[in-house]
């Protein structure tokens, strides 16, 4: 009988033991569950720093491109300028020359002698008014002349300032590429981490199902705040009629499975970076920022309820309330929002509801 209960007791000490070994193997699953989900959130902020970082380095060098084509476009019509004034000068010069040797020829003693010879007065004064008329003339050339060497020398001056600006311009995109790459390998390193930081699948269709989640909830506050303008008609008469957005590769199609349940509201076109997104049609910015999953992001508002949407931006070119023409440049293609490869997620909704691009895109 004792036998019996000395078995018993040590088997309920085996079996407590073996619980609170569970117990604290659970535990410290929790705790790493919990310290990979803080992780994940850092690195997630990280990440959104990262792509806004490279968005704004991306949008210095865009529009430093622009300067510099309009600086070139200003030097190629200052060159213009200059050489038709330099050959104007010539021109000018000769006729000077010419006009000249035309008075050297006559002679300045032969207006002196016809002054002093009282014989002839009606000759006299028409030869006088031919020689004022003759320099008259001159004097007209002699200031064309002048004019057109103060304009030449403004627009040479003016030109070495363009080249000056131009070198300039040229220093300040060198700079920017290396803050834009400096900031890829920050986020690439960023990336990493977060590939490091593996969810399951359950994890990670709750993920998706969130961030579409707050994507849904940022449209019905946009559409809220809309205001109709008149001028706006919406898609509906467009059918088969737009363009898309960038020309890629589609990667995800509309209604395909995207996370067990899920489906992709949009599409998923592979372009290279930096290439321009262009708007499918006239509308007003939206939304204009980062957003969780979805990276830089605008989305358009196209009147009677229609929207467009652009996201994994590198860098986004328009403000919110800008109003936009049919194929204007809105972004640049990029990876923002945690993407492995570049490209453009793109909708269309109405009413809220996604609606496959593919039947208004041609």
């Amino acid at each position: 009988m004792a036998a019996d209960t000395s078995n018993h007791k040590k088997s309920k000490q085996q079996n407590t033991s073996k619980l609170n070994d569970v117990q604290q193997a659970i535990a410290k699953q929790e705790s790493n569950i919990f310290k990979t989900n803080k992780d994940r959130i850092t690195l997630e902020q990280q990440l959104k720093n990262d792509d806004l970082a490279i968005a704004k380095a991306a949008k210095a060098i865009s529009d430093t491109g622009q300067k510099l084509k309009v600086a070139n476009k200003k030097i190629a019509t200052l060159s213009k300028e200059k050489q038709q004034l330099g050959a104007q000068k010539i021109r000018q010069e000769r006729l000077l020359a010419q006009q000249l040797r035309s008075a050297y020829t006559t002679g300045q003693h032969d207006y002196l002698k016809l002054i002093l010879n009282q014989d002839e007065s009606e000759k006299i004064q028409r030869t006088i008014s031919y020689y004022q008329y003759l320099n008259k003339a001159r004097m007209i050339e002699i200031d064309k002349f002048k004019a057109t060497i103060t304009q030449l020398m403004q627009v040479t001056t003016q030109h070495q300032e363009q080249i000056g600006q131009l070198k300039k311009l040229k220093v300040n995109q060198q700079q920017q590429r290396k803050s834009l790459n400096k900031n890829k390998n920050e986020r690439s390193k960023t990336l990493a981490s977060l590939s490091k930081k593996l969810l399951s699948s359950k994890q990670q269709l709750a993920r998706l199902k969130a961030e579409e989640a707050n994507l849904t909830a940022a449209l019905q506050k946009l559409t809220a705040l809309i205001r109709a303008e008149v001028d706006l008609m919406g898609l509906s008469k467009l059918k088969r009629q737009l363009t898309w957005p960038v020309k890629g590769r589609l990667l995800r199609s509309f209604g395909s499975r995207k996370q067990g349940y899920l489906k992709w509201k949009g599409v998923l076109l592979g372009a290279p970076i930096g290439r321009q997104v262009q708007t499918i049609h006239n509308g007003t910015i939206l939304f204009s920022d980062w957003l969780k999953g979805y990276g830089l992001l605008t989305v358009i508002d196209h009147g009677n309820g229609y929207m467009s949407l652009y996201a994994h931006n590198q860098t986004l070119l328009k403000s919110v309330g800008d109003r936009v023409e049919t194929g204007e440049p809105i972004a640049l293609v990029g990876q923002s929002g945690g993407q492995d490869q570049a490209g453009l997620y793109f909708e269309i909704r109405h009413q809220g509801k996604a609606v496959n691009p593919k039947l208004w895109c041609r």
